[in-house]
């Protein structure tokens, strides 16, 4: 009885529970910040002070296209480890969302890497250009969701130790991995809008 009063308080008119309609319409607006930062970013591109750093100098695509392969690799884990909850699996889920988290702390390695040889190699930091102030601005926001998409997903992976976490549960295993999987679509969009193309171009 306590189940089926849960499972009506959740759902909704449209059919869908609350929690999943408040995640996407918290996405959409995720979308149109990070379509901001993007827009920015290619308006003011190539407008930089002389003498200063551009994006064909810094940018090294090898190393940011093994970034980018790790964090689409973590998605594939996320759907694994949805997979198993779904599944009743939580031995397997949790195999599966450590993989995932170890995944995004890499590619949180690989930005650090990054800003640092940008500042240390070539002295490009927020303040130097407008390719600096926008490029730091766009991907350190970007790092900070994958941060927080971390620290979420470890939160499960300990939580999973309660006993609490079961095939019931598989929605809070969803909600993360919808926002999991937006970060790693935003990611894609960021490589190709500033690494691929304009670096493609101006080359």
């Amino acid at each position: 009885m306590a189940n089926i009063t849960e499972h009506m308080e959740h759902e909704t008119t449209t059919g869908l529970d609350h929690r999943k309609l408040l995640i996407w319409a918290f996405l959409g607006s995720e979308c149109m910040f990070f379509g901001s930062l993007i827009a920015t970013y290619l308006v003011y591109y190539g407008q930089g002070l002389p003498g200063t750093p551009t994006p064909v100098q810094v940018l090294d695509i090898p190393t940011t296209s093994t970034s980018t392969f790790v964090l689409l690799m973590s998605s594939f884990m996320m759907v694994m480890s949805y997979n198993s909850i779904s599944k009743g699996n939580v031995k397997n889920f949790r195999i599966w969302i450590l993989c995932t988290a170890i995944l995004g702390a890499t590619f949180l390695g690989f930005q650090f890497y990054e800003f640092k040889e940008f500042a240390t190699h070539y002295g490009l930091t927020p303040r130097t250009n407008l390719f600096g102030t926008t490029f730091f601005t766009t991907t350190g926001f970007h790092g900070a969701h994958v941060t927080v998409g971390v620290i979420w997903l470890m939160s499960l992976f300990f939580y999973s130790f309660k006993g609490d976490l079961t095939k019931d549960h598989g929605l809070m295993v969803d909600i993360a991995a919808l926002y999991w999987h937006f970060v790693d679509v935003v990611w894609i969009v960021i490589f190709t809008m500033i690494y691929l193309i304009p670096v493609g171009v101006s080359s």
